[in-house]
Order: C-alpha cells, then structure tokens, then sequence
C-alpha cells in the first residue's frame, strides 16, 4: 500500500491517520496522532479455524517507556515487562468496545494490538488507541460490523470538554470514556466526584454526537484503500461427503434441540420461581438431559448430539430474554426493577483494621481493610504516571466462588478491572492525605458469584471503610443493570441481572454511587449499541436501586466508627521546611536514631510535612516531641535543664534541644566570681538555665546565675559607660538589652 494520510480538526486539535508507512504485513495497520500523541493498531487474523467452542479474540494494548522518554527506573532490569495495570485496563476497554462487532461464530484466532509511540503528557493514548484499531479492523480482511470511534469527555465546572487534558481531567467533576457511533453507545468507561444523573446523560450525549466525523473519517479512509471482508463460512463444495454428513447432521441437530428447549422450557425453568442458582443450574441440567435423550431417540448420531447439547445454554438465554420482553418475567420470580434480598454485616474478623460482608443474592464479598502510615503507598512507575498511590483496593476470585477447581495463578484482566472499578467507585469519598494521613488498602474476597461481584466489592469496600473509622462521610453503592432485546428492536431494562440474564442482546450497566451523585460507571454490551432511551432508563433503575441499597447500608452502620485498637496512629506534625535536614541528619543520622529508639515509622513531605505512624502511644509521643524539639526555635527568657557537653575556658556549653547547644560565660555561671567554669561544672552535668538572649549570629547566650537573686554579700559589678544611645539602628546590627 501507498503512503497514504488523512487529517480532521476533532475537539480543537488535528487528528491524522496515517496508513502504509509501518506494519505492512499485518492485515490491518495504521497510526493515529492526536496532539503529539502516536498511536499505532495492528490487526491479524489466523488462517485456520480452531476446534474450540468460543470467539478467540485478543486485544493487547502496550506501553513503551520510550514514548514518554523515559527509562525503566529498575537498576537491573529497562526493558518493559507485564503489562502495567493501567495498560491492562486500557486493552481491556478497547476490547469490550471491538467485540460486540464479532461474529461470535468466529473460530479464527484474531489479535488487536495497540502500541504507543509517542506520548505528549496532554492527550490520553487510549482516545486515539481506540479509533486506530476501528481504522485497522475496518480497513482489513477480517469480519467486523463496525466502525466505531471513542472519545473522552470531562465535566469541569459547568462546562463539557471534549477530550480534555490530564489538568482538566483532574479537576472534572466526571471523566467519562465512550466507545460508539453517533447514534448508539457499545462501551461506557467513567470515573466521577458524585456527579449527577443529567451531567452523566450529557456527557454520553455530546460523546456520541461528537464521534460522528470520527466514524465518517473512516468510513472514507475504508472506501479508498479497505479490502473485501474474508467470507469465513465453510465452503461445503470443498467438504469430502464423509464431512458434508456430519456438518448436515450436526445443523439438524441443532434444530431438534432447539425446537425441544422451546416447546419443554416452561415446564422445567418456569414451572415455579428457581430463587436460587442451584435450582437454576438443576433445572438445566436436567433439560439438558431430555434433549439429548430426545435427539437419540431421533436417530442423532453421537457426535452432531453432543455439539447440539453443547448449545442448549443459549437456547435457553434466548427462552428467558423471552419471557422477559413478552411477559416482564425472571426466572427468579422478581419483578424487572427488583434487587435481590441483601445481607449486610461489618466487624466479623477480630484483628484486622476494618471488614464489611454483603451479600445481594448468591453474590457474597468479604472486604477487608488495612492502613498503615504514609510509607506504605504504592509508588507508580509507568508511561503516563510516576505518582505514589496511597488507597489501594484489590479484587480476587477464587474458583470456589463458582463450584469450580482449577489452578490458582494470581489475578487476571478480569480481577485487575473489577478491583479498579470499585476502587474508582470510592475514590471521591476517601480523605484528602492532608486530612487523613494514612495508607489504606481493601481487599475484596469474593466467597459467592451469581451477577455483578465488582458491585458486591464496592459495597463490602464501603461497610469495611466506615467500620475500620475511615471518615469517608457517605456510603458507596453499585448495582448491575441489564437489558434483554431482540432483532426487532424490542426491549426492557431490569435491576440486578444474574447468570442466565446476560445473554444475547444483553448488557452489564454497572452504576456506582452516593446518595447525591454517580461515582464510577462500567458497561459493555452484547448488542450492536444501546441507543438513548435504553441509556437513560439504566441510571433511572441504577439511581432507586442503589438509594435501596444505600438505606440498608446506614441501617448497620451509618456513619464511620471509631478506628480499631489494632490499627497505627499517624500523627502529623508541621515543621518549616528549611528544617528538613536537620530532623533528617546527616546520612540519615537523625531521623534513624528517632526511629530506633522509639520504633515509629517517619515519612517527611517536602511541604514540611512530617507523619509519625506506630502502634505504641508512648513511642510516639516521644517521636512527636523530639522531632518538634529539633525543628523549635529558641527564645529569650526560656528556661530550660540541660547537659552540660563541652566545657571551654570562657565558658560551658549546655545541650537545650536535639541539635541545638547554648552557652554559659564563665561570669554568668554563678554570682560569685568563678575562675574556671571546671571549678564548678564537670561534663554530665544536668542544670537549670535560662535563655538570656539570642545575638545577631543566632548564638544563644545562657545564664545559669540568672535563675538566682543575687546574694546580698555579692556587689553587683558597674556597668561599663557606652557612649550616648543610638538615635536609629543599622540594618544588620542588634543592640543589647541592659
């Protein structure tokens, strides 16, 4: 292929799409630059089809540090390793946002990659990251039902930025990533500070307005230099008649088994209410069984049987999304706006520092919460970021969570996006470190999962914040809404979608919040897109069932308790910050002496900001006033008992604060005449001083017989004639008190 590019204005700034210089033999490749940001996308697909019974599609999304220019800040290790979280999310985004447009049939291996390679520190990569790997599917060979783009939107102040920068980002009361067209949404990503139902709904609006000359640019770039689609339907004129059999007797099999599960399905799953996911499961099972006994007793060979009962699954999702639209039936006998039964409990595990139980259903979490001192956050070396993080929330699924045994290999995508969606969930309620100074880390452990355990871990996160005293002022919520739609355009939304409700024509709507406003959205689809009505119900259903869930939430505990005895202390104490050095010595001199005898932790901020965290009330006090003793200024007119440590023969030098000596001239030691100040001290010597004046150096001038009247037999000496007092005082000078 030529060089070929293709340049539009989009949100201020140009937007150029260049195909043929890089990747040519990929079956799809392009770069997209916004800004100084580069992005290139990559798509191939395998010859061959595989024996598997899913869509093998893998979105890669990679960050290379050179892009940023920087280099791996490991000693032993620069070149880039796994995938960063925030990458994982990025790939996990874009992947939720390509797939709908799948033929799910597909059984031909295709891998998306996205690489950055270049990054301005202004526009985020995942915007053109996004619309590259639409322009590389669109343009090659393999089957897509797009184009799509992507666009970020921020709410700041009263104001919709169209892709704002990370400045405006940050201070955006909504920052809301849309994938889509002009007309339907496909993938909502979005994080928030309580904003409201309406600034959500206009944002997603104005993003799906503002995708139209996206999606138009690529249809042109498509027209001009795409290719025809690979038509990845057998061709039976290349099947040996041994093959031409099978493939009609597994299609007719398909066709039994269908028809059985349509005409069977009401006695087995909607004879009665199935409440539970066992009586669900059991139910399948066993009509299960009955179409494959039926498709024996139809002459089925083994074969075309056990690939029509592999798809009995979906026929009954499609028999439930029935009912559902014809009849606002569930399985479960709930109404379509109904939350399922919840349990709510916080304080069940003796020694850790926070824990909150919820439970909606089958769906059970345990969040359990840990603080620690400023020490503990997490330092945040990638791309974009070199940030330390200091509230943390983690998500595991274990196998058990789902009557499943298999290995246990540490967190997946999966994991890493449900954690980060709830952590997202509770970050516009966790205290400012100027406020709360701790780190703070909650895991969410999922024992149960029947629909929605991301929604299930902000809740528990929520009760285990409040419950360990962290003041997060409001409780969090999040619920999953889902739709069930047909070919024909029809449609319902319903509350708290489960197992057997997420099928084709589906969604997972999951809406986060407080009482007063959205804090982090996530949806992706099983359709072509939602369009509008569909959008605004969701929040609609989202808004009354999380104010359900919130209400039952403040009935255990509405408000934060009182922060365990187990959990540290941190206490914070401000210093100028030209003291810095001296609290933290030379070499570290200092600050490791403070930390080895009172065994407190200590961080410093470069504010003056100095956190002492320990488990020890005494330790800390004496960190806490040992540190204020090295950064305090002396005055005159203080008293004070200290050490004498260096004696001199005009005089001797007495320890007041850490680091910080005053002295005692020999005629200031006692009111009778002292000829040596060894006569009278000796080093060790704890005395009472008293802080006569400070001079124009900064010396601090002690007087030890000044704490005495003077005896009677004592003459006071004559004072010395200076000369006339000065009329004005010179920049730099300091005249004495008599």
């Amino acid at each position: 292929m030529d060089l070929k590019t293709y340049s539009i204005d989009w949100g201020g700034r140009e937007l150029t799409v260049e195909l043929g210089r890089y990747a040519r033999q990929a079956h799809g490749a392009c770069t997209v630059r916004y800004g100084d940001t580069v992005v290139m996308a990559t798509a191939v697909m395998s010859e061959n089809q595989r024996d598997i019974d899913y869509f093998p599609l893998m979105v890669d999304y990679e960050e290379k540090l050179y892009a940023a220019g920087k280099i791996k800040g490991s000693r032993f290790i620069k070149r880039e390793g796994r995938p960063s979280d925030e990458a994982i999310l990025s790939a996990r985004q874009i992947d939720r946002s390509l797939r709908p447009l799948f033929d799910d049939r597909i059984r031909n291996d295709i891998q998306v990659v996205i690489t950055v390679l270049s990054w301005d520190e202004e526009n985020d990569a995942n915007v053109p990251g996004m619309i590259a790997a639409a322009i590389a599917l669109h343009t090659s060979e393999i089957p897509w039902a797009g184009p799509i783009g992507g666009v970020r939107v921020g709410a700041v102040g009263d104001e919709l930025i169209l892709n704002p920068n990370y400045e405006q980002r940050a201070e955006a009361i909504l920052d809301i990533f849309v994938a889509g067209n002009d007309k339907d949404v496909i993938m909502v990503e979005a994080g928030a500070k309580e904003a409201s139902n309406d600034v959500v709904l206009n944002s997603i609006d104005l993003a799906r307005k503002s995708m139209k000359p996206v999606v138009e640019l690529i249809e042109k770039i498509q027209k001009e230099v795409g290719v025809e689609k690979r038509n990845i339907e057998i061709d039976e004129s290349t099947l040996s008649e041994e093959e031409l059999t099978a493939k009609k007797g597994k299609e007719k099999a398909l066709e039994l088994a269908e028809s059985f599960v349509n005409d069977n399905i009401n006695e087995y799953l909607f004879d009665a209410p199935k409440a539970s996911k066992g009586d669900r499961v059991k139910a399948f099972k066993a009509l299960a069984a009955k179409t494959a006994e039926h498709l024996s007793g139809q002459g089925i060979d083994e074969d075309a049987a056990k690939y029509a009962s592999s798809k009995v699954k979906k026929f009954v999702e499609a028999n439930v999304t029935r009912a559902i639209l014809d009849n606002d039936k569930r399985v479960d006998g709930r109404g379509m706006k109904e939350v399922r039964e919840l349990l709510v409990e916080i304080d069940l595990l003796p020694r850790t520092h926070g824990s909150g139980h919820f439970m909606r259903g089958e769906t059970e979490v345990l969040s359990v919460l840990t603080l620690a001192g400023p020490g503990a956050e997490q330092i945040i070396d990638t791309m974009e970021y070199d940030v330390k993080k200091r509230y943390m929330h983690h998500y595991n699924f274990p196998p058990f969570s789902v009557g499943e045994a298999r290995p246990l290999r540490g967190p997946g995508r999966r994991d890493i996006g449900h954690g980060a969606l709830a952590e997202r969930a509770l970050e516009a309620v966790i205290p400012s470190k100027a406020d709360y100074p701790y780190t703070i880390r909650v895991v969410s452990e999922v024992f149960g999962s029947n629909g929605s355990s991301s929604m299930a871990s902000t809740c528990g996160s929520s009760l285990a914040l409040m419950a360990g005293g962290v003041p997060i002022t409001k409780h969090v919520a999040g619920i999953a809404i889902g739709l069930a739609s047909d070919d024909e355009g029809n449609w319902k939304v319903l509350t708290d979608i489960q197992d057997l409700e997420d099928g084709k024509g589906g969604m997972d709507f999951k809406i986060c919040g407080t009482r007063d406003g959205v804090t982090a959205i996530q949806m992706d689809t099983k359709t072509l897109g939602l369009n509008a009505d569909i959008v605004n119900e969701a929040f609609a259903q989202a808004k009354e069932a999380r104010l359900n869930i919130i209400e039952q939430m403040e009935a255990v505990i509405p408000k934060p308790a009182e922060m365990s005895k187990h959990a540290p202390r941190v206490e914070t104490v401000m210093i100028n910050p030209d003291k810095i050095r001296d609290v933290v010595g030379p070499g570290g001199k200092v600050i490791n002496g403070i930390i080895d005898e009172t065994g407190v932790e200590i961080d410093i901020e470069q504010d003056g900001s100095v956190m002492i965290s320990s488990n020890d009330a005494e330790g800390m006090a004496k960190a806490v006033q040992t540190i204020k003793d090295i950064v305090r200024e002396v005055e005159a007119g203080e008293k004070f008992t200290g050490e004498v440590v260096r004696i001199e023969d005009f005089g001797a030098f007495v320890n007041l604060l850490p680091n910080k000596d005053g002295l005692v001239h020999v005629s200031e030691i006692s009111w009778e005449r002292v000829e040596h100040p060894k006569d009278v001290l000796k080093l060790g010597d704890k005395v009472e001083v008293l802080v006569k004046e400070i001079d124009n150096l900064g010396r601090v001038n002690l007087t030890m017989k000044g704490l005495k009247p003077r005896p009677d037999n004592v003459a006071q000496a004559p004072r010395k004639d200076r000369g006339p007092k000065p009329t004005h005082k010179k920049k730099g000078f300091f005249r004495k008190k008599d």
